[in-house]
């Protein structure tokens, strides 16, 4: 479970949105290596959630907050004196960012500055990891991956909130945290891009994963909105390895790492929404697939039943847009840093519907824990 050589062991280390998807991993892991974990967010999304069904609020110091908040956020800095910051909490849905677009730029934007200004303020920081998205890039749709000195932008109001994100933390790293002045402000920044994370416990809407297992559950067809689209698909362990790894060679060379450093998936785990969501299905029926359903002896017709009956395309050319192609280029996270992917497309989704699969009859953390330690040992 430990591939960081024992670096988080007695650090201190805060979290914002420790309580959403990829937060509550984190907390999870960081917990697990014997790091001090400070979480602050806003409360779940549902009583599903991997925080909340981890129990992970009694393990780890859990406060509420909102990252608007700008005097809250210094507050907690100053009485918890981290030594890392990883910075997690947003507004992350492309689709509410059209109904809520100047709060999508308040949390997005503003939220992330105010974080850098605790860090700022805060002597006990030395390491600072703002999680962004890939979706930060001036999408052009084009067939090769974006590497991180290309041009930031977007489209929909979310996109561009977290292009105007990586445009405010290098301006705050120039201006405040500049390598060159390490020696007087002594604080290492550093931003994070990551594809479309899936894993267990993520039930928020408009994410393709939590509409398959909702689909699923209840026995109804899924219903493929952009089944065309094409994302750089990772399991949610994979970013968070490199989130981690980051930080560790940030404590150790402050002024060689901070930069920006994408976190995608091989080009090979590159795929539609259409053909996730069929591996989806097939991951959840495998146990039926394997024998028979209904009466049906074939493998192979049993696997085509269950996909004509639980996939739909809904596709709308009217609909809100949202971008068909968008592929990052890791070349840098792993030539530089010695990070690459460990899960090809079949293994990140079969975790994923594990997950799915034993939260109702199995303790939730313990199923985290258990991922972990496949994810590490491979």
């Amino acid at each position: 479970m430990d591939i960081f050589n024992n670096f988080y062991r007695g650090k201190r280390v805060l979290i914002t949105g420790h309580t959403g998807f990829k937060g509550s991993w984190l907390a999870i892991w960081l917990h697990e290596l014997g790091a001090e974990v400070i979480g602050i967010a806003l409360d779940p999304y549902s009583e599903r959630d991997n925080y909340v069904l981890s129990g992970l609020k009694d393990k780890i110091i859990d406060l509420r907050g909102d990252i608007r908040d700008r005097q809250l956020l210094k507050d907690v800095f100053q009485k918890y004196q981290p030594e890392i910051v990883f910075h997690l909490a947003a507004q992350p849905l492309v689709r509410l960012s059209y109904d809520i677009p100047v709060e999508t730029y308040e949390v997005n934007v503003m939220g992330s500055i105010h974080v850098m200004e605790a860090i700022r303020v805060t002597n006990s920081v030395k390491v600072g990891v703002m999680i962004t998205t890939d979706k930060c890039y001036e999408n052009r749709e084009q067939i090769w991956g974006y590497r991180e000195n290309e041009a930031m932008g977007g489209y929909d109001p979310y996109s561009s909130s977290k292009g105007a994100a990586e445009i405010a933390i290098a301006s705050w790293r120039r201006s405040f945290f500049h390598p060159d002045k390490y020696d007087s402000h002594g604080k290492s920044i550093a931003s994070v891009r990551a594809g479309n994370v899936i894993g267990g416990g993520d039930w928020a809407l408009d994410r393709i994963i939590p509409d398959c297992i909702k689909a699923l559950e209840a026995d109804k067809t899924i219903d493929i909105r952009s089944p065309k689209a094409i994302r750089p698909w990772q399991h949610v362990l994979e970013p968070l390895s490199g989130y981690m790894l980051l930080a560790s060679k940030m404590w150790s060379e402050p002024t060689r790492y901070c930069e920006g450093w994408n976190f995608g998936p091989h080009a090979e785990s590159i795929a539609t929404v259409w053909d996730v969501a069929t591996e989806v299905v097939k991951n959840y029926f495998s146990p039926e697939i394997k024998g028979a359903k209904e009466g049906r002896d074939d493998e192979l017709s049993t696997i085509n039943y269950q996909l004509s009956t639980h996939l739909r395309d809904l596709s709308n050319p009217n609909d809100l847009h949202e971008a068909k192609l968008l592929m990052l280029d890791i070349s840098k996270a792993k030539f530089q840093l010695g990070w690459e992917p460990r899960l090809n497309i079949n293994q990140t989704v079969e975790l994923t519907v594990d997950w799915y699969t034993r939260y109702k009859t199995e303790e939730v953390y313990s199923i985290c824990l258990d991922q972990i330690k496949q994810f590490a040992a491979r």
